[in-house]
């Protein structure tokens, strides 16, 4: 075993022993204190239109896994942030995004959702652009003389590749620091192994709901007991977290029952951890690496995208194995896979999310919803997300 596969599976251990202590001693990690939040978070219009300006346009955001784009030619659209956006693989092997926009007369350019193409040809007037975002084709050219430099190539938006992620910064002509963003947490998502993931399946799940009240779901066990009576609490303990937080990012560990088996045992009789958890990546992306079924890991991909209103949000979920598909009977065992999720989160999450958030328009100004100390990472996620778009949490009253 390499270094780093050494390193990795230490971290994964590290872990392991962390939850064993919690299942052994009936402990968890904790906020030092409950915490208030004001509804207007998730209400106020004037919020939420900061959050998408600057958290989905100003940001990095995941736009997709780099398997996704599997060589030259490779292209993607990526219009979740509101922007058409083309990404692509170009013939020198890296990704780059432009605005999905042909520079004559405006006209969309690539217009299946995925695919391969040498050149993007506009199906209007014909213009042909390269992968690099150059003008290389014009019908009747010379009746455009004066007019096709420089002007006239792609419009380009930031765009990055790391640990298997493809990052698009939906702005054309901002600056785009991937690695400052990800800071520590680039090392645990290296460990994830992205870059050997293969898409199984994809879809959409939408809810009528501010998007943080559908992303808060995703960070506390604490709903299991009483929402996923038949679904999780089966298999998870609701009350049992390990909780590390990399900056504007974190990493959540849920006790899945099979833990109480063998916290008490030497290590030597564990089994060998897998990557595992969900992974926050600032600001919408959450990648779960696991099952709602014990003994079974796969990777999926929760990327949460509002809507114009205030309250719609459109979840976009894809499953991967981890290292690619070796049968077409694994491949059905992913999709299950995929389907069993899907259903909890639109028939229990997003359901309750729903109702909540009608709930939370009725209610008069000055109430609050509070996050106990057990749901640690919805504090810190909210205070995240409010120094990123310089409006602070409104005060509350104890």
């Amino acid at each position: 075993m390499g270094s780093v596969e050494a390193e990795r599976l230490e971290a994964r251990y590290a872990q392991a022993r962390r939850l064993a202590a919690h299942v052994r001693n009936n402990t968890s990690d904790l906020a030092p204190a409950p915490m208030r939040n004001d509804v207007r978070v998730y209400t106020d219009p004037a919020r939420h239109a900061a959050e998408r300006q600057k958290l989905f346009r100003q940001t990095p955001i995941v736009a997709c896994l780099s398997r996704e784009l599997p060589g030259a030619g490779s292209y993607r659209l990526f219009d979740e942030t509101g922007l058409p956006i083309v990404v692509v693989r170009g013939a020198d092997g890296e990704v780059r995004a432009f605005l999905n926009i042909c520079t004559h007369r405006g006209a969309r350019l690539a217009r299946e959702q995925e695919g391969s193409a040498r050149l993007f040809t506009c199906w209007f007037h014909g213009w042909s652009f390269d992968t690099q975002g150059s003008l290389v084709g014009v019908p009747e050219r010379e009746r455009f003389q004066g007019c096709l430099e420089p002007s006239a190539h792609l419009i380009a938006v930031p765009a990055a590749e790391r640990h298997g992620i493809v990052f698009v910064q939906a702005s054309p002509g901002s600056q785009m620091d991937i690695d400052a963003h990800l800071g520590s947490f680039g090392d645990v998502l290296a460990g994830l192994d992205l870059g050997k993931c293969e898409r199984v399946k994809t879809g959409q799940i939408p809810v009528n709901a501010n998007w943080k009240y559908a992303l808060d779901t995703y960070g506390e066990g604490y709903h299991f007991a009483a929402l996923h009576k038949q679904t999780l609490a089966p298999y998870f303990r609701n009350d049992v977290t390990v909780y590390d937080r990399y900056g504007p990012h974190h990493r959540v560990g849920f006790a899945s029952r099979d833990v109480e088996q063998w916290a008490s045992k030497p290590e030597s009789e564990w089994p060998v951890p897998g990557p595992a958890g969900i992974h926050y990546l600032f600001p919408n992306t959450i990648i779960f690496v696991g099952s709602v079924r014990p003994g079974f890991s796969y990777t999926t991909l929760f990327r949460h995208f509002p809507g114009e209103e205030v309250g719609e949000t459109v979840t976009y979920k894809t499953i991967y194995a981890p290292s690619g598909v070796n049968s077409e009977e694994y491949r059905k065992e992913v999709e299950a896979a995929f389907d069993a999720t899907a259903h909890v989160v639109a028939t229990e999450d997003y359901v309750t999310a729903a109702e909540g958030w009608r709930n939370m328009v009725a209610m008069p100004e000055g109430s609050t919803v509070v996050y106990g100390r057990q749901e640690l990472a919805l504090q810190y996620q909210h205070m995240a997300i409010a120094d990123a778009i310089g409006m602070p949490l409104p005060a509350v009253s104890a």
